[in-house]
């Protein structure tokens, strides 16, 4: 995925979490420049008061929508009828649809109809459809890094406790490199990964792990080794033990290749 994408983030303040913002934007630039970023909600409303302080330092828009009738949502209606008018300004060309609402299942559909790149972020209650209706999902149990987790708890002990804490935490990281080879896969994300890596081999048997990473999400856009406690898809693979991962330098870089043992 070229990291060139104009990318319209549009978030449902219904249905996101606020706290979560900085890791959505960051998750988002993964994939392309957030040059649009809306969110909305009923600004009346003290449901969307977490939201406040917050738009400003990361550039995002207010769509207020009012809630007409007791029990109904406008906000889905506003985002879709939005979504569909910057769909045909053409400055767009991938979007980020931030919300655990199936209601979104059909302007994915749209969105990739058009040839147009399209993620979404919420909740592992979001509905499958919604789920599979995009080209990439992202959990937001996994937007947050263990770095991350570890260092707001560090934050939180008092400054007599900080050298405990911090060797307790280096202990607590050797563990994944213990229990490397015994890492749990679900048995679909087996399937997932079996078949990624048959259609993605080269006549020697190996394929490029950004290769892999591509077949994966193509077919399973939920796919997430962050899910499994690895940082990135190499990590993963280096903790099975089915697989091999070898390190490939090309002008520079790293370009790892993983075949079977």
């Amino acid at each position: 995925m070229e990291n060139k994408l104009n990318i319209a983030v549009l978030i449902d303040g219904d249905n996101a979490q606020a706290k979560l913002i900085k890791e959505i934007i960051e998750e988002v630039s993964k994939y392309g420049k957030a040059t649009v970023r809306r969110i909305y909600g009923d600004w009346t409303s003290q449901y969307m008061n977490s939201w406040k302080p917050i738009i400003n330092q990361h550039s995002i828009s207010p769509i207020q929508k009012f809630s007409y009738t007791t029990g109904k949502n406008s906000t889905d209606s506003s985002l879709i009828i939005d979504a569909m008018d910057i769909l045909h300004g053409k400055n767009i060309n991938g979007f980020c649809i931030v919300s655990s609402d199936s209601d979104y299942t059909g302007l994915a559909k749209r969105i990739r109809e058009e040839g147009l790149f399209v993620m979404g972020i919420g909740e592992e209650k979001t509905p499958e459809a919604f789920v599979r209706s995009c080209e990439v999902f992202t959990f937001t149990k996994n937007l947050k890094s263990p770095e991350s987790e570890e260092n707001e708890e560090i934050e939180e002990v008092e400054e007599s406790e900080v050298k405990t804490v911090k060797s307790k935490k280096k202990a607590t990281s050797r563990k994944p490199k213990v229990a490397a080879a015994k890492v749990k896969l679900s048995k679909e994300d087996w399937k997932t990964i079996n078949k990624a890596f048959d259609i993605s081999t080269n006549e020697e048997d190996r394929a490029y792990v950004s290769t892999l990473g591509l077949n994966i999400r193509k077919i399973d856009s939920s796919f997430d080794p962050r899910s499994y406690g690895f940082r990135n898809l190499t990590k993963l693979f280096e903790s099975i033990d089915k697989f091999e991962v070898i390190k490939n330098e090309v002008g520079g870089l790293n370009h790892p290749l993983v075949q079977i043992k």
